[in-house]
């Protein structure tokens, strides 16, 4: 009898159900649309990413970074908006990809083999090898039973891949001892260790390359691993739309050449570090820029006024009293000919020879061919600045006749020393020129350049990612969106958090003494 009761209430309740949602209006709905349809239908592409030097930050001319420009060109190819939305922490990330806030994660992540199992991995765009750092000066390790001896603090990026590696090492070295840290990234942690209040973090390579150009006290210790792949992740799925088209994405880049640009743009000025040149930059971006830093920007016009700042370090170190053995003085050390074409009566006054340096740069930048990118015209324009227009269109052909692109300056580049050998320079129009040293030049230029983008952004107050707004197809940060108190919260949290590991660092080194 109660088996008949409760199957008849069942059977009423499912019609009152039924009949609720049919009054109602209601249906049930299922979306059939696949991954790539839904992003297509909104009309935006949510990027995961970290704010630092690699991946996307703000800079002189707005939102920059290699997957910054990665995202916005996967976006146009899905003809969306990109929204970019940086996470305060590496341990942020995939937990929003979970959930669901972001689409996809592209913040220079290694592909663990962790992450591979548990997260779609697209095709690797560059890669790096973990290394072990410390300050200059002070007792380095040299392998890794030396570090095992724990003789100073270690201290890593929580949920970062680095975790997994000392995980990997502990097996062979268990007394390797190290604490990990929350809300901080990898730029900190380097910054740390520079100032002395770290021992040692571990970072990827290329973090360690560009983080040298700020703080030059940084030293390399061990590479811990090989070149790793680092890669854009997204959930784990049985559609595949989004991600074929992030697999073609990738293979339409590296076939055209357009992700060797992109590599050669952010890092291709990485390559070479002198500790000395940068501590001598260092010091005079602190005590001798400021002077001058109103000058360069009422000339820059177009131009950032940080690349004129380089170039005229590279020139005259910002001396305006400068004068080389061959002619050449001032702050932009212009030669006799080149200041009259560009109206400049007395090189040795500071102004005039900003004003015309940036002049004939300007007439240099105008006379690069329109086939070659605008960021990368600069770099053709500053060669010829330094070897001739002649010699670095010589280079160009040089680079066409190998099977070189000659509109990248990656391809060009490698052809502008061999100007010098009478092997190549027989083949071109305007015969011998010192193309090696017309590459340091540049390269030099754009490595100050950088620097004193990373010097001011170390000096600079964080953004709070919650002022970040997409407005008009572009990321912008605006003024009355900033949340100040969120902002000091989170700083004061980092704060507070690595506060807390020094404390417990300083407390283990009291009890092992």
């Amino acid at each position: 009898m109660r088996r008949v009761v409760f199957s008849t209430n069942l059977r009423a309740f499912v019609a009152i159900l039924l009949t609720a949602f049919t009054l109602s209006g209601c249906q049930w709905e299922t979306d059939t649309r696949t991954e790539l349809e839904r992003i297509r239908d909104s009309g935006v592409l949510r990027i995961g990413t970290l704010n630092n030097q690699i991946s996307y930050y703000i800079g002189p001319d707005g939102p920059t970074g290699l997957d910054y420009d990665l995202a916005q060109r996967f976006a146009d190819k899905l003809g969306v908006k990109l929204e970019m939305q940086p996470l305060f922490s590496l341990s942020g990330l995939f937990p929003a990809l979970k959930r669901g806030d972001v689409d996809l994660l592209a913040a220079g992540l290694t592909m663990t083999p962790e992450r591979v199992r548990e997260f779609r991995a697209a095709p690797a765009y560059y890669y790096a090898s973990q290394i072990l750092v410390y300050k200059k000066g002070q007792w380095r390790p040299r392998d890794l039973a030396d570090l095992a001896q724990n003789k100073g603090s270690l201290t890593i990026v929580r949920d970062s891949s680095h975790e997994k590696t000392l995980d990997i090492v502990k097996k062979d070295h268990p007394t390797l001892v190290w604490q990990t840290i929350d809300e901080i990234d990898s730029e900190e942690l380097l910054r740390q260790v520079a100032a002395g209040v770290l021992d040692y973090t571990v970072a990827d390579s290329v973090d360690v390359a560009l983080s040298q150009r700020i703080h030059p006290d940084i030293a390399v210790a061990l590479e811990l691993t090989d070149d790793e792949p680092i890669g854009w992740f997204m959930e784990q799925s049985n559609d595949d739309s989004l991600y074929a088209l992030l697999i073609e994405f990738f293979g339409e880049l590296k076939q055209s050449g357009e992700l060797a640009k992109l590599e050669e743009k952010y890092f291709g000025h990485v390559d070479q570090f002198d500790y000395v040149d940068t501590r001598a930059f260092l010091r005079a971006l602190e005590t001798k820029l400021p002077r001058w830093e109103g000058t360069f920007k009422k000339y820059a016009s177009e131009f950032d006024w940080r690349l004129l700042a380089a170039l005229s370090y590279q020139e005259s170190h910002w001396n305006p009293r400068a004068v080389s053995p061959t002619g050449v003085r001032g702050m932009m050390m212009l030669t006799l000919p080149t200041a009259k074409s560009v109206g400049v009566q007395n090189r040795l006054d500071p102004e005039q020879s900003i004003r015309g340096g940036t002049d004939y740069l300007r007439k240099m930048v105008a006379r690069v061919p329109d086939s070659i990118e605008d960021h990368e015209k600069v770099w053709f324009a500053l060669a010829s600045y330094n070897v001739g227009f002649g010699h670095m269109m010589d280079a160009r052909r040089l680079t066409k006749k190998q099977g070189g692109n000659p509109d990248a300056w990656s391809d060009v580049k490698q052809r502008l020393p061999l100007l010098r050998q009478r092997k190549y320079y027989r083949q071109t129009r305007y015969g011998y020129a010192r193309g090696d040293e017309a590459l340091l030049y540049v390269e030099n230029i754009r490595r100050y350049y950088q620097s004193i983008i990373g010097y001011e952004q170390a000096h600079s107050q964080p953004v709070n990612s919650e002022g970040i707004r997409l407005v008009d197809d572009w990321q912008t940060i605006t003024p009355d969106e900033l949340d100040a108190n969120a902002n000091n919260s989170v700083t004061e949290a980092a704060e507070q958090t690595l506060d807390e590991v020094l404390d417990k660092t300083k407390a283990n080194k009291s009890v092992s003494r």
